[in-house]
């Protein structure tokens, strides 16, 4: 779908991260927020996403949007496609913002960031009220896909359009079934933070050691298979119900105190404090964001390369970004950003990613002229027999790259490559390799000619590079 223009009203870590979502993903924001520390804290978060965010792709994102602070809620909404509210959780401040809304854009959708109340409450007194939505993100926004839709009798079409928007720029839209308070994921968090005062309450566990339970366990398991599939495994081969079976009872024992609240008093206050800062007080929020993001990209990636959980919904966004441009001549076959873990103890790019990336773009080349996964699947494929690659200038992580490739020669079984990778904003040349490689049949692992359509299309290329067959 085409990129529009969002409006995002409020800007603390919230509404600074749905900018940072939109603004990566080629959309134009416009920010209102009153506050005059507004604009430095959604740059802050920003520069964050700009950092973290390309780094979870083999491919480069769309060119960046633009920015712009207004200074009135009718001056942000005014011509976009899309609305977000990230004001404080004050019920009565978010139904002013929206009858602001309403009296300019009343047929634009309008999503709430709110992590605790049902449309059906945000909505009272608007004359246009089923276009709102409640839209609950997760903090970092520009990271993390999952956002809670919660439509509570609005308008299904509107809701249908912002699932396909927020689609659009990476996100996984969870329809929630019917509005509660909380939605689903911040229900089991406020579960959890209870117990967890508790602990630390009646000192049974300070926050640090309540933290490392989380990240060292079941944070490791939740993030890949969540918390039914789990259970799943725990029940063995007699699966779910079996664990259900054995461990069921056992919530009828006096294990937690979730439904108590401990009274937060300045001592309990205090204790908290004082023990966060003993963890983590040697820490900047701004390093503590920076160690945070950078974590989350190689989970995330991690979870990409198996197709699993959140990593899946990065693949599928993926496939439909562009980047490569292979009917011009040299050809565009990778663009994308050097991420962090592909450096080295020298501080740059590791040489065996020079492989991958050249080896990337290859395989652009070859699905272009028809030989990619289901020509393999079919028994053919080309095998690279040679390469040389030259090293020139040092490629760090966060730079933004992209490789030129050439065909030199295009003849029957003999497919030859010039590949140049450049630093994508100035065109330096970081490094060049030339690959040699030779068609194969899978079944006897032996060369042959291509069939006659791949052979074509390499020939058409290669004449067109101006070269074709060996001298």
């Amino acid at each position: 779908m085409r990129n529009g223009t969002a409006a995002v009203i409020g800007g603390g870590v919230i509404g600074g991260g749905w900018a940072a979502r939109f603004l990566l993903n080629g959309w134009n924001v416009k920010v209102f927020d009153p506050d005059p520390e507004a604009k430095r804290r959604i740059g802050e978060v920003i520069g964050n996403a700009r950092r973290s965010l390309p780094m979870l792709y083999e491919r480069s994102l769309p060119e960046e949007g633009e920015l712009a602070f207004v200074t009135s809620v009718a001056e942000a909404v005014a011509g976009v496609d899309y609305v977000q509210e990230s004001v404080p959780e004050r019920l009565e401040l978010k139904r002013k913002v929206y009858a602001e809304v309403e009296s300019v854009a009343p047929d634009v959708p309008l999503g709430s960031s709110t992590s605790g109340f049902k449309p059906s409450d945000l909505r009272k007194g608007l004359a246009s009220g089923t276009r709102l939505f409640v839209a609950h993100p997760f903090n970092p926004v520009y990271l993390l896909p999952l956002v809670e839709l919660v439509s509570g009798g609005g308008d299904a079409d509107i809701q249908a359009s912002a699932s396909r928007i927020l689609t659009s720029i990476g996100m996984r839209p969870l329809v929630v079934r019917a509005e509660i308070d909380a939605h689903i994921a911040d229900r089991f968090l406020e579960a959890v933070w209870r117990e967890a005062l508790w602990l630390v309450r009646d000192d049974i566990a300070t926050t640090g050691e309540i933290d490392d339970a989380i990240r060292l366990g079941l944070g490791l398991r939740w993030a890949q298979m969540g918390l039914f599939e789990t259970y799943r495994i725990a029940g063995g081969e007699g699966g779910m119900a079996h664990f259900v079976e054995q461990f069921g009872p056992a919530l009828a024992w006096p294990w937690t105190r979730l439904m108590d609240v401990p009274e937060l008093t300045p001592d309990l206050v205090k204790k908290i404090g004082d023990q966060s800062d003993v963890q983590s007080g040697m820490h900047s929020i701004r390093e503590l964001e920076a160690l945070r993001d950078r974590n989350l990209v190689a989970v995330l990636r991690a979870l990409k390369r198996e197709g699993s959980a959140a990593g899946r919904v990065i693949a599928d966004h993926e496939a439909n970004l562009g980047g490569e441009d292979l009917g011009r001549i040299p050809m565009i076959t990778v663009r994308r950003m050097v991420p962090s873990d592909w450096t080295d103890y020298n501080g740059h790019m590791n040489e065996s990613r020079y492989g991958q990336v050249f080896s990337d773009a290859a395989d652009a080349v070859l699905a272009h002229v028809g030989a990619g996964p289901d020509y393999v699947s079919a028994g053919r494929s080309f095998f690279t027999v040679s390469t040389k690659t030259d090293y020139l200038l040092e490629t760090h992580a966060g730079e933004t790259i992209q490789v030129e490739t050439r065909m030199l020669i295009g003849e029957g079984k003999k497919l030859k490559l010039r590949h140049e990778m450049q630093r994508a904003f100035d065109g330096s040349v970081l490094a060049t390799c030339e690959q040699f490689l030779l068609h194969v049949n899978l079944e006897t692992r032996k060369s042959c000619d291509p069939e006659r359509p791949v052979e074509d299309a390499i020939k058409e290329i290669a004449d067109a590079h101006g070269h074709g067959r060996e001298s």
